[in-house]
């Protein structure tokens, strides 16, 4: 089984293939993930990514979730599970408001394109 750092990296690379125009974006963030009583800090940077464990003092943004639902979105998640985990109150996101904002932004776009294709 893939080591959770790999994992991390998996994601990430999956995200950003499926939601190319985040590929460039530079930035730190912290992912907590939260399981039986203990919680895993991992520091990412992007782009990469590159991860390692512990806090990430640098972030602009904390990511936090259960363990088992990144496992799931980690195996097979597109970005539209992971803004359905987000609405759903599975992820919780802190930090910098604007890198949220533009984050949320670009994802909608893709998500409109998305569906424009669909039609077409």
């Amino acid at each position: 089984m893939a080591s959770t750092q790999e994992l991390i990296k998996t994601a990430i690379q999956r995200f950003q293939a499926d939601v190319p125009a985040l590929a460039n974006l530079k930035l730190v963030f912290q992912l907590d993930l939260r399981g039986r009583g203990d919680v895993q800090i991992f520091r990412v940077e992007l782009p990469g990514p590159a991860v390692s464990k512990g806090v990430a003092e640098d972030a602009r943004l904390t990511v936090e979730m259960p363990r088992s639902h990144f496992n799931e979105l980690a195996q097979d998640g597109k970005a539209k599970h992971y803004r359905e985990a987000y609405e759903g109150g599975h992820i919780k996101v802190s930090g910098d408001p604007g890198i949220q904002k533009l984050i949320a932004q670009v994802i909608a776009r893709h998500e409109e394109r998305e569906r424009t294709r669909k039609v077409h």
